[in-house]
């Protein structure tokens, strides 16, 4: 298997002038998905208990909070003509990126620490804390997450898009591999015993899959993982 990474080349890139409406309208949802579940604790009760009063309250809350902002073109894939044309241009990023990228980094990096220290912690001690894990930890540490990207300092949120061509591919990295890593949990939480051994076998498996992934998003082998780079050939070792 080739271990060199894959490029895209800026200048060969289709310029779009106009968003179709599908894909604005795909785009949608996503953000919706991005908000519903920002209160971690909330999603918790939610896989654990199911859909209740609060969170049909919650949805509609984040139903009306990204249609305005959907309807005015003021959410990331959901403008009427692309923001970002060339990918290694310096331009000014939208309040709005820089918001709501900031709130799926949180999201992901989140869920995905708080889940290894669930696991952790049931291995070490035999009981599992998961949800009183997240109902201490995770608005702290979602919270620092979100305030250090509505400061600037995460990929795709910064105050220039002149480094998207790169940081796009950290994003979706992340976001790949915690897509793929939660319901491979998620599933064998569900059909696994609890004990040290099976939730090792978990946490092995969770990892393994975050690490899988990480190193596939890295080499460029995911969706919208690959460097685009400003027109000249180039391939990275």
């Amino acid at each position: 298997m080739s271990h060199r990474i894959a490029v895209e080349l800026d200048s060969d890139r289709t310029i779009r002038t106009r968003n179709k409406l599908y894909y604005r309208w795909l785009h949608w949802p996503l953000w919706i998905f991005v908000f519903f579940i920002a209160p971690g604790p909330l999603t918790f009760d939610l896989f654990e208990r199911g859909f209740d009063g609060r969170m049909a309250i919650w949805l509609g809350l984040v139903l009306i909070g990204t249609g305005i902002p959907f309807s005015r073109g003021r959410l990331p894939g959901c403008e009427p003509a692309p923001y970002i044309i060339r990918f290694t241009e310096d331009r000014p990023n939208p309040v709005y990126r820089r918001v709501c990228y900031s709130f799926a980094w949180g999201e992901a990096v989140a869920f995905a620490l708080l889940n290894i220290a669930g696991l952790v912690v049931a291995i070490a001690t035999g009981s599992w804390m998961l949800k009183e894990i997240y109902r201490v930890a995770y608005f702290p540490l979602a919270g620092a997450i979100w305030v250090i990207g509505l400061a600037g300092y995460l990929p795709r949120v910064k105050p220039s898009t002149s480094g998207e061509g790169h940081e796009r591919r950290y994003f979706y990295g992340t976001v790949w591999a915690v897509a793929v890593a939660q319901p491979v949990l998620w599933f064998l939480y569900l059909t696994m015993p609890k004990g040290p051994v099976p939730d090792t076998f978990k946490l092995v498996a969770f990892v393994g899959v975050l690490a899988v992934m990480g190193r596939m998003a890295y080499l460029g082998r995911l969706p919208r993982t690959r460097p685009i780079v400003p027109g000249e050939l180039a391939t990275l070792d």
